[in-house]
């Protein structure tokens, strides 16, 4: 039988061990700790400075897709495995690396805490080594992601606006955190914001009829016919006759979604002042809600010049991805 990596083989009888004790105890494991976005990498520094680092960074600290300044998905810290111990083990999303005679791709759930996923890859040279980080990178952002976007929510359900506005208006809910105020109300439209350090963060929402974006072909550029009219006529800029449109320069990106149990559309870009030099990101979802037959749209943007929005946006995403289209009364 082959030797397989100490590192690797600890995470694997932990893994077998909470599996084993499952059926009459259930293992106690402390909670997963980290700051938001942060992914601790554990493999040795030699092998982190070498083509296998590089090809850890080009997925894990890509770009963030739809802000103005690079800033990577994950903030990484890499860790030696004989330092990888103690409280290091309660990180919350951990990538584990190894050169070994084993050549393994997997993810694991609470292997040393929880919430926590465990990203498990070895390979018995570089080439392997990456060939299964290839492999397994999409999987494990994902789940990276997922776990954050939960981390992220559960930290501001501490604290939920009361405010029924988005109830009212659209018989829907966002569980928003009590510092965001609803700014402006008017039919068919509410936005909601909270003041940061030399900024702003924002959530509006309206809706559109059942019929928009008929026509795959101009259906980008009708996403950006509709943000600018949106803006034109709701959210204005510093001076008469400057509003909100979308950054004329570079198309936005547009994905497939779903959310609150509902298919559409995922949009992120930069928006602008028209007339005015203000700029920042914003991240939009427009969601078929076909029993009301309309396309609902919620998005939220930035305005923090000067400053990283990485993290200010991915708490907007947290919060749009709370939509209830049956709340409680």
């Amino acid at each position: 039988m082959k030797k397989i990596g100490t590192l690797c083989c600890a995470i694997f009888l932990m893994v077998l061990w909470s599996c084993k004790d499952s059926g009459s105890k259930q293992k106690f494991l402390p909670p997963s700790t980290g700051g938001i976005n942060s992914l601790m990498v554990v493999m040795d520094t030699e092998l982190w400075q070498s083509g296998v680092g590089d090809k850890i960074r080009e997925h894990f600290a890509a770009q963030v897709l739809g802000v103005p300044q690079r800033e990577p998905i994950f903030t990484i810290t890499q860790l030696p495995p004989r330092v990888f111990k103690g409280a290091t083990t309660y990180s919350r999303s951990v990538l584990v690396v190894e050169q070994d005679s084993t050549s393994v791709a997997h993810i694991k759930s609470n292997v040393y805490a929880t919430p926590q996923k465990v990203a498990v890859v070895t390979g018995r040279n570089h080439d392997e080594l990456i060939q299964n980080l290839d492999a397994l990178a999409p999987k494990a952002v994902a789940a990276f992601k997922q776990l954050e976007i939960e981390e992220a929510q559960n930290r501001f359900k501490r604290s939920l606006s009361k405010d029924k506005a988005l109830q009212e208006e659209f018989g829907l809910s966002l569980q928003v955190p009590s510092l965001y105020k609803v700014g402006k109300r008017e039919k068919n439209f509410v936005w909601m914001d909270i003041q940061i350090p030399k900024g702003t963060m924002n959530i509006v929402a309206y809706e559109m009829p059942w019929n928009s974006f008929s026509n795959d072909s101009t259906f980008v550029e009708d996403i950006v016919k509709m943000r600018d009219s949106i803006g034109e006529k709701y959210v204005p800029g510093p001076y008469e006759n400057t509003f909100m449109i979308t950054e004329k320069a570079f198309a936005p990106y547009v994905f497939p979604a779903e959310i609150g149990g509902k298919k559409g559309v995922e949009v992120r870009g930069i928006w602008e002042i028209s007339g005015y030099p203000m700029a920042g990101p914003f991240l939009t979802y427009i969601i078929n809600d076909e029993e009301n037959q309309r396309k609902m749209v919620l998005e939220g943007f930035t305005f923090a010049p000067s400053a990283e929005k990485r993290n200010y946006m991915f708490e907007l995403e947290a919060i749009l991805k709370t939509v209830n289209f049956n709340p409680t009364p």
